[in-house]
């Protein structure tokens, strides 16, 4: 996924009301951005970081900055946008760059599922059993390389590790995708401190079928990739 536009260095001064953030431009304008992550942002929201904005001249849009990236105080880079993960997934898809599912050649976004759902991606192909596939957003990491999820109790993502535990049951293929966006992570697993209901839900669909992958990604200021599998714990 390459950026829309060229992104342009700023210095956060806060974050606030879920998705806004003040923010510092090189020329010492403060101009609020649009953050476009509902999440509580452990470790990523600290004043004084240096963040990557994508700039827009779309009229009709109130915040004329994008919110993208972050710099880690180790050199690292991690990705806040929330609605990034499902676009390269896509682009990953459509280019068979996922082995685990590079074998089906009709990929579906949004459909209608379960109980009032839309699963992120249908595939499906000709002698292959139908794979809906649920893509959630890593970017919170506390102790050493580990990727966790969730940083804060989602029970939203409860539902949907239940709803593909039926798409088992009625004997299609199931599949959890955990995509990383950040640079520093090795590997992946819970964060069952954090949301114990969802760590029980995680489990139970585990028994019932549903395969749980967990894809690293490349970022830099000119795009966002679909990089290796990380192992899963």
């Amino acid at each position: 996924m390459k950026f829309a536009q060229p992104l342009i260095p700023a210095i956060l001064v806060r974050r606030y009301k879920r998705f806004l953030a003040d923010v510092t431009l090189e020329d010492g304008r403060e101009v609020t951005a649009h953050c476009a992550n509902p999440g509580g942002m452990l470790g990523l929201k600290e004043p004084g970081s240096r963040i990557w904005l994508e700039p827009n001249n779309n009229p009709k849009r109130k915040l004329r900055f994008s919110w993208k990236l972050i710099e880690l105080p180790d050199g690292h880079l991690a990705g806040i946008d929330t609605m990034v993960p499902n676009v390269v997934v896509g682009e990953a898809l459509r280019a068979q760059k996922i082995p685990e599912l590079a074998n089906y050649s009709t990929i579906k976004p949004e459909v209608k599922y379960g109980k009032s759902s839309r699963i992120d991606f249908l595939l499906t192909q000709e002698g292959l059993p139908d794979t809906f596939i649920e893509v959630k957003n890593v970017h919170f990491r506390r102790k050493g390389d580990w990727a966790e999820f969730p940083d804060s109790v989602t029970a939203r993502g409860a539902k949907h590790l239940a709803e593909l535990s039926d798409m088992v049951e009625q004997g299609h293929r199931a599949i959890m995708l955990y995509l990383v966006q950040r640079t520093d992570c090795a590997r992946f697993k819970l964060a069952e401190d954090y949301d114990p209901t969802y760590a029980k839900a995680y489990q139970k669909a585990r028994e019932a079928g549903v395969e749980m992958l967990c894809y690293a990604t490349s970022l830099s200021p000119s795009g966002i990739h679909l990089s290796h599998s990380l192992p899963v714990d």
